[in-house]
């Protein structure tokens, strides 16, 4: 398989959300709770709420999650599953520590913007998680963090990079990234794609890198 196919495969999954989810009615639950969460926040939104966006009765939703906090963490799970593959796989990639960053951030930032409703929730509910489960999705996200820091630190060591702080940069990296699922609107000026660019040229500034080209605006 070449590398275009490779990254055509990606492309392909990341438009196919919760395919993993099974059976159909397990992946509707947790849709409708994607939407219910991201519009009206965690501790509004009722399992009678999620039922009847999915067109069910809130006792069928017992049947597949036992409690709403466990659709939140299916949720939260898949998606920092997602977002850890996605950087691990840049921080793994060919090219020097300025092509891995640069996709990481192209990346990261086009999953934020594509799915910026889902993303939204994986990233900002993780405070309604109780201490049961808040642990497995800290772990996720600070092997995220790892990700990135290496690549960061590669980029030190080669000079590439001239980063001072690297825990501190590689907080703002990422948080620059996910912001983007906060205020990405589909009906905006840029797509996915052109946003992700902007951003990796941008954090390639930020590390002091050989500037790319300047992303041209539309």
């Amino acid at each position: 398989m070449t590398q275009d196919e490779r990254v055509a495969d990606r492309q392909a999954a990341e438009e196919m959300p919760w395919g993993e989810v099974t059976p159909d009615a397990a992946r509707r639950l947790l849709v409708a709770a994607v939407e219910a969460f991201a519009e009206r926040g965690y501790h509004a939104t009722t399992t009678r709420d999620i039922a009847g966006r999915a067109g069910m009765s809130p006792a069928a939703l017992y049947i597949h999650y036992k409690t709403k906090e466990e659709l939140l963490l299916r949720i939260s799970r898949i998606g920092h599953e997602k977002a850890l593959e996605i950087l691990r796989h840049a921080a793994d990639g060919e090219g020097d520590a300025a092509d891995r960053l640069a996709e990481a951030v192209r990346s990261f930032v086009r999953w934020h913007a594509g799915h910026h409703t889902t993303a939204r929730v994986v990233q900002y509910e993780l405070d309604s998680l109780g201490a049961e489960h808040r642990p497995q999705i800290v772990e996720l996200r600070r092997r995220s963090d790892a990700a990135v820091r290496e690549i960061i630190e590669s980029g030190v060591r080669s000079g590439e990079f001239d980063v001072p702080d690297v825990p501190g940069t590689t907080l703002a990296v990422l948080s620059l990234c996910i912001d983007v699922a906060r205020w990405f609107n589909t009906e905006g000026r840029r797509t996915p794609d052109e946003v992700g660019a902007l951003y990796a040229d941008l954090v390639l500034r930020m590390v002091g890198a050989e500037p790319r080209p300047a992303v041209a605006q539309k």
